[in-house]
């Protein structure tokens, strides 16, 4: 099988350190090229010590960030950058020919007027937002396969994509008054000084943040309502945890049909396990739970699998679905070398399991 050459760009980051270690050991990626301002000429393994056995780490040294020169070297490119960074090299880089995944937010959203409203500022590409596929595999699988540009989602939003985007395209539950829960480790936040994020602030805390509008609502608001086929809009609350790694997501759902009796709520109970089998019973990455069992960060930190459960509430008459994912792997660096996997033809699951 034909190997490729990749490059990430923006590799010093929690998300860029998951992405270097995937790729080290992808067996048809070759790592060529990672870059980092402020680690620019120092090995890979002086940075990241945990890769120091590995034979690349000794040649691998991180450089500037440069779209000519990575063109170069690599048949596709990693952006693991904050939003309106990503753009600048995103542009060049497909202009020279690469192949580009972007894991920031710059192509998540189809709207530059949402972009703005949500990330106060204008979007840096616009005239790309058309071409960028939503790189979440599950549901654009065929479309992520010839694209040039695949926008890696954000981790909340696959923890709560995932779950509900089966049940709005079988019309089980209405798609008004969605309320989404989620509690994430600290590493969502990302690498950086920040004194919200030191040890003690966050150690024995939880907090919620971004309420009442977080920035992710823009994109799961967009493919809720594309799945729904009308406007979705969703009361979603984050929570920071005193974990490094992990989201918990629980969601809260309306039947499209009230169910009052046993016999009902049986029906209704089948018509969803039904939906999700359908759905996901041959997704590699998707595991829907069975009996008693409940989603748990510490069964997929680590992997690329986003677990599903839900459970019928005929005291409230609401539908409850929870998910947990690693936020740092299915919720992006995993996610994005499986998005790899099928721009480049090879199996979904290499260098994933």
């Amino acid at each position: 099988m034909k190997t490729k050459k990749a490059a990430i760009v923006g590799a010093s980051g929690y998300s860029g350190e998951v992405l270097v270690q995937l790729l080290l050991n992808h067996p048809h990626a070759e790592l060529v090229a990672v870059t980092s301002r402020q680690n620019a000429g120092q090995p890979l393994a002086q940075i990241f010590p945990k890769f120091a056995s590995h034979p690349k780490s000794k040649t691998l040294r991180f450089s500037e960030p440069n779209a000519e020169v990575l063109a170069k070297q690599a048949d596709i490119v990693f952006l693991a950058l904050p939003h309106g960074v990503a753009a600048e090299f995103a542009v060049p880089l497909l202009q020279l020919g690469c192949q580009v995944i972007d894991l920031s937010a710059d192509f998540r959203l189809r709207s530059a007027e949402v972009y703005k409203e949500f990330y106060a500022h204008d979007h840096p590409a616009p005239e790309l937002l058309a071409k960028a596929v939503y790189g979440l595999p599950e549901v654009y699988r065929k479309e992520i396969k010839t694209a040039q540009l695949v926008a890696a989602p954000g981790c909340y939003p696959t923890s709560i994509l995932l779950p509900l985007i089966p049940l709005l395209q079988a019309g089980l539950i209405n798609p008004a008054g969605i309320i989404a829960d989620s509690l994430s480790g600290v590493s969502g936040a990302g690498r950086k000084a920040e004194v919200d994020y030191l040890f003690c602030e966050c150690n024995e805390s939880v907090r919620a943040y971004g309420v009442p509008k977080h920035r992710h609502l823009s994109e799961i608001e967009q493919e809720l309502s594309l799945a729904a086929g009308t406007k979705v809009t969703l009361q979603f609350t984050p929570h920071l945890i005193p974990v490094n790694r992990g989201i918990h997501t629980t969601l809260y759902l309306a039947p499209e049909k009230n169910f009052t009796t046993a016999a009902e709520a049986a029906a209704l109970g089948e018509k969803i396990a039904a939906c999700y089998v359908k759905a996901y019973a041959n997704e590699p990455f998707v595991r829907l739970l069975e009996g008693k069992a409940l989603p748990d960060t510490k069964n997929v930190v680590g992997t690329n699998v986003c677990e599903i459960a839900w459970r019928l509430d005929p005291r409230t008459g609401r539908l409850i679905v929870l998910s947990a994912e690693d936020n740092l792997v299915k919720g992006a660096s995993g996610q994005a070398v499986q998005s790899m996997n099928l721009v480049c033809g090879w199996p979904e699951t290499a260098g994933l399991v």
